[in-house]
């Protein structure tokens, strides 16, 4: 004879939402693929995309982020904001889509960023010392680190946030 689907049906899902409230699944116990540790975890971690080969194409370390601030090509990119490294040749272009995002990177020796339509903030350091953040002024170069420093010293390029 078959349960009624009453009482001892909502105490088996009272039961079940306790058990995973806590951390177990008691009704899948010892059911393989039920409840156990089997199941790849569906968390974020924001890591960048291709990080490793942009680096040993383009020298340039792009951690994580929101992915509304992705590199780009400078010679196609809108809302882009542009950021000289005393090593390179060509300034590296980021372009800024929706309403703005964040990029953590990791990029020695910056020295100027220029600006798009977006409020934007920079984070710089120094090793050893404190981070520190820079306004970048509207669609116009803004001097950082080093260019911005009286000593002189060399800055790394941490974090850029992008906002309207």
């Amino acid at each position: 004879m078959a349960k009624p689907h009453g009482r001892a049906a909502g105490e088996t899902a009272t039961k079940r939402a306790q058990g995973l409230l806590a951390g177990v699944d008691p009704v899948g116990a010892g059911v393989p693929g039920a409840g156990g540790d089997e199941m790849p975890s569906a968390v974020e971690d924001f890591a960048y995309p291709n990080a490793e080969q942009i680096l040993k194409e383009q020298g340039i370390r792009l951690i994580r982020g929101d992915g509304r601030i992705m590199l780009a090509d400078c010679s196609d990119a809108t809302n882009a904001v542009q950021v000289y490294a005393r090593d390179q040749d060509e300034p590296f272009c980021f372009s800024v889509t929706g309403r703005g995002g964040y990029l953590a990177l990791d990029l020695p020796k910056t020295y100027m960023i220029k600006g798009n339509d977006n409020t934007t903030k920079a984070d710089l350091t120094v090793p050893g010392e404190a981070t520190t953040t820079y306004d970048i002024a509207k669609n116009a170069w803004t001097q950082v680190g080093e260019a911005a420093d009286p000593k002189k010293r060399e800055h790394t390029l941490v974090e850029i946030r992008s906002t309207r």
